[in-house]
């Protein structure tokens, strides 16, 4: 289990260094969305390249196809919009702030999404320590915004 907090930081690592990343690539070629469409490339060879190694190539069959459900196929849509959000805002509003802002956005949205079970999420009933919890990132990413 300490293995995959240690990953889920080197994400959070990432996540703090990539919309500086993506700006400069936007500013570099003049041209923001063209660097959204270079990033996302990147992305999809990455993650084609681990499918190989690891031995998960292919495609599923129409049959797995059809049991996804709806909302499931929207995941490619929200990286864009997120990819989009690091080309046009991240530079204006500063890494702290525009991170600080996706993160506290995403816990709220886990609380509700785990407290109702929406999205595939078992549910896990937000309870008065974890509502605290999202009202202090609430807190903490308006002081980090305003000094």
């Amino acid at each position: 289990m300490i293995f995959l907090y240690g990953v889920a930081l080197l994400a959070g690592l990432a996540s703090a260094v990539e919309p500086g990343q993506n700006a400069g690539l936007a500013k570099s070629l003049g041209r923001p969305l063209l660097a959204g469409v270079v990033s996302l490339l990147v992305s999809i060879a990455t993650i084609a390249m681990v499918m190989l190694v690891v031995g998960q190539g292919g495609i599923p069959g129409l049959d797995r196809l059809e049991q996804v459900p709806w909302w499931a196929w929207l995941g490619g849509l929200m990286s864009a919009g997120l990819t989009a959000a690091q080309l046009y805002l991240s530079k204006a509003i500063g890494a702290a702030t525009f991170l600080g802002l996706i993160v506290t956005a995403g816990v709220i949205t886990s609380i509700l999404l785990d407290h109702f079970g929406l999205v595939g999420f078992k549910v896990h009933p937000a309870g008065l320590w974890r509502i605290l919890g999202g009202a202090l990132m609430i807190g903490g990413v308006g002081l980090v915004a305003r000094f």
